[in-house]
C-alpha cells in the first residue's frame, strides 16, 4: 500500500510538470518552432543524463540490442511522436483544448491494453475514467456542458489528438519494457527523440534561421528538459510498474486541474466554483480506479 501511495504522488508531481510543458508550450509557440523545441528538449535532456548513464548504457549494451524492437517502438510513441504532436498542435489549438483531449488518454490506454495485450479494465476502472473524464469535461467547459455542442476541432485539435493516441500506446506497452536499468532505459528513449525530432527540424530551417534567442527561449527550454522529461518520465515510468498503465493513464485526468491552479499562481487568472467540482469528480474517478487496482492486488495476494 505504501508503494502505491507513493506511486500516486510521483504521478501528481508528473501531472504538474506536464501542465506547465502544455503552458510553457504554448507561451513560446510564436518564437521556437514545434519540431525545433522538441529537438532542444530531449537534446538537453540526452546531455544531462549522460554523464550518469552513459558508462551503465555501455555494459548493458547487450541487453539493449537483444530489446531494440520494444525500446524503439517506446522511444517513438512516448518520446519523438507524442511532443512533436502536441507541440506541433499547440500552435493552432488552445492549452485548455489540448488538455481536454489529453483527458481521452486514459480511455485510450485500456483500449490498446484490451486491443493488443487483451487485457480487461475492471469495470470499477472504467466507472472511474467515466468520472474523471466527466470532471476534465466540466472544468475545460467551465460547468457549461452545453458548450461541448459547439466545440470545433481544428488541425491543431487533430496533431494533439495523434499525441494522446501515441502517449496510449507508449503506456500500454511499457509493459514491454526490457529488465534494464530504469536511467539507462530514458538515456536511450531519450536518444530516440532527439535523433527523430532532429530529422523532423530539418523542415523548419528557415524558421530556426529566424529565430531571435533570448533568456525566455531558453529557460522555457531548460524547463521542458528538466522538469516534464528526465523527472517526469522517470516517475512516470516507475508508478506504471507498481499501479499498472491503466491507473497511471488515469491520473492525466489531473492535468487540466493542475493546469487551472498553474495558471491562478504564474498568470494570476481566477478559480471559480466549477474547478471544484471538476476537481471533485476527477479525484472522486481517481479514487474509484485506484480501489479497483487495490482490490486485484488483494485478490492476487
Amino acid at each position: 500500500m505504501n508503494l502505491q501511495v507513493r506511486a500516486y504522488a510521483m504521478l501528481g508531481m508528473t501531472m504538474t510538470f506536464w501542465a506547465g510543458n502544455v503552458i510553457v508550450g504554448r507561451a513560446v509557440r510564436g518564437e521556437i518552432p514545434p519540431l525545433m523545441l522538441a529537438f532542444s528538449r530531449w537534446t538537453l535532456a540526452l546531455l544531462i543524463l549522460a554523464p550518469f548513464a552513459w558508462r551503465r548504457a555501455v555494459a548493458q549494451r547487450a541487453l539493449i540490442r537483444r530489446h531494440w524492437g520494444a525500446i524503439l517502438l517506446l522511444g517513438l510513441a512516448g518520446v519523438a511522436a507524442f511532443n512533436g504532436f502536441l507541440y506541433s498542435g499547440l500552435r493552432y489549438t488552445t492549452a485548455a483544448n489540448s488538455m481536454l483531449l489529453q483527458g481521452l488518454i486514459p480511455t485510450l490506454v485500456v483500449i490498446v491494453g484490451s486491443v493488443v495485450f487483451g487485457g480487461k479494465a475492471p469495470w470499477r476502472q472504467v466507472a472511474g475514467i467515466a468520472l474523471s473524464t466527466l470532471g476534465v469535461t466540466f472544468i475545460v467547459f467551465r460547468g457549461e456542458l452545453s458548450e461541448i455542442l459547439r466545440l470545433r476541432l481544428g488541425m491543431g485539435d487533430f496533431l494533439v489528438l495523434c499525441g494522446c493516441a501515441s502517449w496510449g500506446i507508449y503506456t500500454a506497452s511499457l509493459r514491454l519494457r526490457p529488465p534494464i536499468d530504469p536511467l539507462v532505459f530514458l538515456f536511450v528513449t531519450f536518444a530516440i527523440g532527439a535523433l527523430a525530432m532532429g530529422v523532423g527540424a530539418l523542415s523548419e530551417a528557415q524558421a530556426i534561421a529566424q529565430m531571435h534567442w533570448n533568456t525566455h527561449m531558453v529557460a522555457a527550454i531548460a524547463y521542458v528538459a528538466i522538469f516534464p522529461s528526465i523527472l517526469a518520465y522517470m516517475s512516470f515510468n516507475a508508478a506504471v510498474s507498481h499501479v499498472g498503465p491503466g491507473a497511471a493513464g488515469q491520473a492525466i485526468s489531473l492535468m487540466p486541474l493542475l493546469g487551472a491552479v498553474l495558471a491562478a499562481m504564474i498568470l494570476g487568472e481566477p478559480l471559480f466554483a466549477y474547478h471544484l467540482v471538476g476537481m471533485a469528480l476527477i479525484l472522486g474517478g481517481v479514487l474509484l480506479g485506484w480501489g479497483a487496482r487495490t482490490r486485484m492486488a488483494e485478490k492476487r495476494g
